[in-house]
């Protein structure tokens, strides 16, 4: 299957972050015009999707503040994880890539595992998707782009480039998850120092509400979630900026921990 594009119908803003990521290098300025409104984002996205080479192992959400939720008609964009970025957290801290000059920012999140095929409809709630959830895990989103000007330049910016996403690691399995989400906490650190504390409750509706916004996105953008995939439902302490050899460490109490470290991105092939 050839992931090349079609250089005379293909988005060249797609293109352009395609190959910055591939190659590993940084790009600045944003290669093109900005979009203005989330759906051309998503179509930028969409052409960058279908020339990754890789397939789809999940997606993460972030949020859209005020007053820019309003500007924008959403309170979370989405973006594409992809399988060969997600990465099983063990004993030793797990290595992952960044840019040199681009942007990297470590989000210490909750995972939703999908347990069965998502009903292509567009009218979730956090109360009906429940039944879709497989199990909950700890993770950390590695949250990150060749554009460093990811996050200063709004949120269709921000998703048009695989919304800001670079992979994910994921933790322990948190058991009794329905009867502890209001309860469930983390920190997270860099280096040594706290930079952040949060848990499920800063979530702006909760996880399964994250869950519900993607799968009625996806639906309006003709995709869906199915069995088996990741979705990692958003930033529980904040977006911690990242820089090539720092480590962080995200602590989730009880439910683990999960130790990374930043090193530099290699092309890949």
């Amino acid at each position: 299957m050839s992931h090349a594009f079609d250089k005379t119908s293909s988005s060249p803003t797609a293109r352009a972050f395609v190959e910055a990521r591939r190659a590993g290098r940084m790009l600045s300025p944003y290669p093109g015009p900005t979009p203005t409104t989330l759906a051309g984002a998503y179509e930028i996205q969409d052409e960058a999707i279908a020339a990754w080479p890789d397939r789809i192992a999940g997606w993460k959400l972030g949020r859209i503040k005020e007053p820019l939720d309003q500007q924008y008609g959403a309170g979370r964009l989405a973006g594409p994880i992809f399988s060969r970025n997600v990465w099983q957290a063990g004993a030793e801290p797990t290595r992952f890539p960044v840019i040199d000059g681009g942007f990297a920012a470590v989000e210490a999140e909750y995972i939703i595992l999908l347990g069965s095929t998502a009903p292509d409809r567009g009218d979730w709630t956090a109360d009906s998707v429940t039944s879709l959830v497989g199990q909950v895990f700890t993770g950390v989103e590695i949250a990150g782009s060749p554009y460093p000007g990811i996050n200063e330049s709004g949120p269709a910016v921000t998703a048009s480039d695989f919304g800001n996403n670079a992979g994910l690691i994921l933790g322990d399995e948190i058991t009794g998850w329905r009867d502890r989400l209001a309860e469930l906490s983390c920190t997270v650190a860099i280096d040594g120092q706290i930079v952040g504390r949060g848990g499920a409750v800063d979530i702006p509706g909760g996880p399964l509400d994250s869950m519900a916004f993607l799968l009625n996105l996806l639906h309006q953008r003709g995709r869906r979630l199915e069995a088996g995939q990741l979705i990692s439902t958003g930033a529980a302490t904040g977006v911690h900026q990242i820089f090539i050899g720092q480590s962080a460490v995200a602590d989730f109490g009880p439910d683990g921990r999960i130790a990374c470290e930043a090193v530099a991105a290699a092309a890949i092939t």
